[in-house]
């Protein structure tokens, strides 16, 4: 007859275990490791736009060699071979540049390529993500010191918690606008940003109110829902950006039954920003929020 296997209740299996599985969750909350410092790269390949801006706040750009097409800033980054897209790279077109180091933000893929450049023996280094200020800061001081210059990013996180302390003075608005971010228009359907997503963060960085509350990530809505969200303010990204904008006029954008009865078609009110400096979270993140907030409540 067979017997049924106990498990040992968790206070009761041996001790040598506990920290092992201790060390387990901590890895699996933790994200991405520490990166390995990388002085003596001279071969690098930025993938990410924050990761390639960072570079170049940092003063390290001549160690560049290739970016991915989300690095459009500053504009001399324009001028270096294009490896792909972050999240849908090919090993041959990042490997074809000849690196001796990859730095990836957090989020490139897909996750077989990066295995393979893994695999290749060429040093790949993840950035860590956030989108708040403690983030921001750690992910300037993570990319100085994979590149083995720590010392680096003094000057730009001094920058950055400048203008957080700026956001931080400006005064409590007495009503709080409502903001909805539109990313794209899918058959007439507006594709908007909701809870945790980068759209709702500068959102509230800027000191405003996402009006898409209840519905993670990015989503289509239906008209109804739209309605119901009564937004003061649309934020988009600027026009001519290729599938990084979204290139539908005002007029036509505000004409939408979903948005034509909402508070902001009856103002005309529409922002449109860069979309990496809008939702990059690279250095000039406080700076953005700061246009943003002053582009809400009119003190631009």
């Amino acid at each position: 007859m067979q017997t049924a296997s106990k498990r040992l209740p968790l206070d009761l299996r041996p001790a040598f275990l506990l920290p092992a599985v201790a060390a387990l969750t901590a890895l699996l909350v933790a994200g991405p490791a520490r990166p390995d410092p990388h002085p003596d790269a001279r071969r690098i390949v930025a993938i990410g736009g924050s990761v390639t801006e960072i570079v170049y706040a940092l003063g390290q750009q001549e160690r560049l060699i290739a970016r991915d097409t989300t690095s459009s800033y500053p504009a001399e980054a324009m001028e270096l071979p294009d490896v792909g897209y972050m999240r849908a790279l090919s090993p041959e077109g990042v490997l074809s540049v000849g690196p001796d180091l990859i730095l990836a933000q957090e989020g490139a893929g897909p996750p077989e390529v990066i295995a393979l450049l893994r695999d290749a023996g060429i040093p790949f280094e993840t950035i860590g993500s956030g989108t708040d200020g403690e983030a921001l800061i750690a992910k300037i001081q993570a990319v100085a010191d994979t590149l083995g210059v720590p010392e680096t990013a003094e000057a730009p996180v001094a920058a950055l918690q400048a203008d957080l302390e700026r956001l931080a003075d400006e005064p409590e608005e007495a009503a709080r606008k409502r903001v909805l971010f539109v990313l794209t228009l899918q058959g007439g359907r507006v594709m908007a940003g909701g809870e945790g997503t980068e759209a709702d963060a500068i959102i509230r960085m800027a000191g405003a109110e996402n009006a898409i509350q209840g519905i993670n990530g990015y989503k289509p809505l239906t008209d109804e829902a739209i309605t119901a969200a009564a937004p003061d303010v649309i934020l988009t990204m600027e026009r001519g950006g290729g599938s990084e904008s979204l290139n539908v006029a005002n007029e036509e954008l505000l004409s939408l039954p979903a948005l034509a009865t909402a508070p902001a078609a009856r103002n005309g009110a529409v922002i449109r920003m860069d979309g990496l400096y809008l939702l990059g979270f690279g250095p000039r993140t406080g700076k953005a929020a700061l246009e943003l907030h002053d582009a809400i409540y009119g003190d631009g």
